[in-house]
């Protein structure tokens, strides 16, 4: 029955997940409530589409006015191709002074926006093939602004994740095949985890039908899922062949020990990431809680394969796991001679081996104190996409700031100080007249030239000081205004998430340890890695070291996303080993009361998964730091390097030396707490 009911969703699923790439959305990236999402929706609506989210189409010429002989032409074809377009609202012709050069060798038609934000994306995926193809050898069309910005970043994300994926897969096989010495066993991971993807993928598409979905959430989903699922497939594999093969234990015998111990360990393992991840929809922003949902659902997947699809595998295929097995491998070794003699080493010399990773993962988190972030920049784009090429030429005929432009909503009756206020302020290089809304409503559009590039941190006081500066009734905003916002909102979100990841993690450890002291330490000894893996990429992302390597230009900054994102993920993938290592030595415990038992029995069972475990993940998250734009590698770059860290220093040593410390007092619980706490035990009877 369950190996139906899993047929019936991959394939009832599965024939949506081709659908993924075309139809979930890319924008999102806005903060629900802001001033500047305010301005956008009503710019939209009263001003002919005159938005944030409308396409700049930058046609220059080489020879001589843009707006003569061929240049003329290919302005008045593309304004043709724009107009057949449903989702472009007005199509505003090249005005001198705002959006003809003063050489007039550069013009820019302004199509407006009449779809929301991730239908303009999906309009700039269709259009600028059509109008790119419109260039000669003496004139240039390129269309750019917010949504072809997202278009190209999400063409070259896209590529970037599917080369990647295919560096990743024969690596992880690789890594797998000498972790199990058999090539069936180390195949099932991998089925299992493409099952829950396609799956995820699938489910994806339909709930985006009622909400829109960023095309981020499949493009993480894919790498995380990928690396948590083998992570869990490995768990459980690894037990059920000690049961089996090294016990001797009937089929139904080795899976009923797996999923009682290892089993129990997996699902208090899915329940902490999945804890972790739902902290992020605390950001009111539709990208972050999107992309968190996708992750999240691509772990519900996984996680429900893993727990009932897997055993079922299991026992059909028994003995025949080890199929194509390596000769020197010990089939039914669960208990490593190796890291049983590891564990033996950290118990005598305690504090030398904790002080040493301590030491290291301190020197790479102390540069943390410098770290700086911002919304990505056009740097994020390769040099020869098109929202690039317009941007550079808008920047080199109209100044600095043009390609982020302010946008500021007003009264009509404020349109005079408003304006007046505009140009005063020294942030400000020029403003256009107030455009009275064409539809009647009694509001003014002015559109405001900042003095710097849309990316520099400068302009955030600029419309800081403007919002003090400017009548009650003006609003500001633009696409540059929406990315501060956003900002903002991350910052101060940050706190709140950050925290509530911490509580809700401990006081899981908590009910499945009821162990108060060492859920206390598991926590923390997480903060450390993370801690680590941040000071890294300060080091790479915003002071450069690595880009020639790693291929890209760096920013100066860190992207502002990835602090509260990439915590998320980062405590989610350290409290998995967490749980693998206290788990077993749980279990241990529970058969003992030795505290030595607890500490080098962990190490010697769990151990070599870990050990495994982690060297998949960083395979596949370092893959993704090797190709495609920046947002990717940072990605790639900060979590891999936290599992490198995680899994080898903070897992296989610090906690190992915290269990030798504390001793019995670890596993110490007051009498008042048994009684509020479920009583879950990970050892088998």
């Amino acid at each position: 029955m369950t190996a139906i009911v899993w047929l019936l969703v991959i394939v009832g699923l599965g024939a949506f997940a081709p659908k993924v790439e075309a139809e979930l959305s890319g924008a999102g990236w806005q903060a629900d409530g802001s001033e500047s999402v305010a301005v956008r929706e009503f710019a939209q609506e009263h001003f002919g589409g005159n938005a944030s989210s409308a396409i700049q189409v930058v046609v220059h010429s080489n020879d001589g006015p843009v707006t003569s002989g061929a240049g003329k032409d290919i302005l008045a074809e593309a304004t043709a191709i724009l107009n057949e377009d449903s989702r472009i609202a007005e199509v505003v012709q090249p005005q001198p002074g705002a959006t003809l050069s003063q050489d007039g060798k550069t013009a820019v038609l302004l199509a407006g926006a009449g779809a929301d934000p991730n239908d303009m994306v999906r309009a700039a995926d269709d259009l600028k093939g059509p109008l790119q193809d419109l260039s000669t050898d003496g004139v240039q069309v390129n269309p750019t602004g917010a949504s072809l910005l997202w278009s190209d970043f999400n063409e070259a994300n896209l590529n970037a994740m599917m080369k990647s994926e295919m560096f990743s897969w024969p690596v992880t096989l690789a890594i797998l095949v000498l972790a199990f010495g058999a090539l069936v066993a180390a195949g099932l991971p991998l089925i299992l985890t493409l099952a829950g993807l396609v799956a995820s993928a699938g489910s994806l598409v339909l709930i985006n039908q009622v909400v829109p979905v960023s095309i981020w959430a499949m493009n993480f989903a894919m790498m995380f899922a990928l690396a948590l699922g083998i992570d869990y497939a490995l768990f459980i594999v690894v037990r059920f062949r000690a049961a089996r093969m090294g016990h001797h234990e009937s089929p139904r015998q080795a899976i009923a020990e797996t999923m009682d111990t290892a089993g129990k360990a997996v699902l208090l393992s899915g329940a902490t990431v999945l804890i972790s991840l739902s902290a992020v929809m605390l950001v009111p922003s539709p990208s972050f809680r999107s992309m968190a949902g996708g992750i999240m659902l691509s772990v519900v997947f996984v996680l429900a394969a893993t727990l009932t699809l897997l055993p079922l595998v299991l026992h059909k295929l028994d003995q025949r796991i080890n199929k194509l097995a390596l000769p020197w491998v010990h089939t039914g070794e669960h208990r490593s001679p190796k890291f049983e003699a590891w564990g033996e080493r950290l118990w005598k010399r305690p504090i030398a081996f904790g002080l040493a990773a301590l030491v290291i993962l301190l020197a790479l988190a102390a540069p943390i104190m410098g770290l700086k972030t911002a919304m990505p920049s056009i740097k994020v784009l390769p040099e020869d996409a098109s929202a690039r090429v317009g941007y550079d030429l808008v920047q080199q005929s109209f100044g600095e700031g043009a390609p982020g432009a302010l946008q500021v909503v007003a009264d009509s009756a404020d349109a005079q100080s408003t304006y007046d206020a505009l140009v005063a302020d020294p942030g400000i290089a020029a403003a256009m007249p107030a455009m009275p809304a064409p539809d009647g409503t009694d509001s003014v559009l002015i559109q405001a030239v900042p003095t710097v590039d849309p990316s520099d941190p400068e302009l955030g006081q600029t419309v800081d000081r403007l919002r003090g500066d400017l009548p009650e009734s003006a609003i500001v905003g633009g696409a540059a205004v929406e990315n501060l916002d956003l900002k903002s909102q991350l910052d101060d979100s940050t706190p709140l998430v950050i925290g509530v990841i911490l509580a809700l993690g401990f006081l899981l450890l908590l009910v499945a340890l009821r162990a108060p002291l060492i859920a206390l330490l598991g926590t923390l000894a997480s903060l450390l890695s993370t801690a680590a893996a941040f000071g890294v990429a300060r080091l790479v992302f915003q002071d450069g070291y690595g880009s020639d390597l790693l291929g890209f230009e760096h920013q100066g900054f860190l992207d502002a996303w990835a602090p509260v994102f990439f915590f998320a993920m980062i405590f989610a993938i350290a409290m998995d080993y967490t749980v693998f290592l206290l788990a077993s030595a749980k279990e241990h415990y529970e058969h003992s009361g030795d505290p030595k038992d607890a500490m080098v029995g962990s190490i010697a069972h769990s151990g070599r998964v870990i050990f495994a475990a982690g060297a998949v993940m960083v395979a596949v998250f370092f893959t993704f730091a090797l190709s495609g734009p920046l947002p990717p590698k940072e990605m790639g770059v900060v979590l891999g390097v936290a599992v490198l860290l995680d899994a080898f220093l903070v897992r296989l040593v610090l906690l190992p030396v915290m269990l030798r410390l504390t001793g019995r007092a670890a596993w110490w619980v007051p009498t008042w707490l048994t009684k509020v706490l479920p009583d879950i035990r990970f050892s088998h009877s």
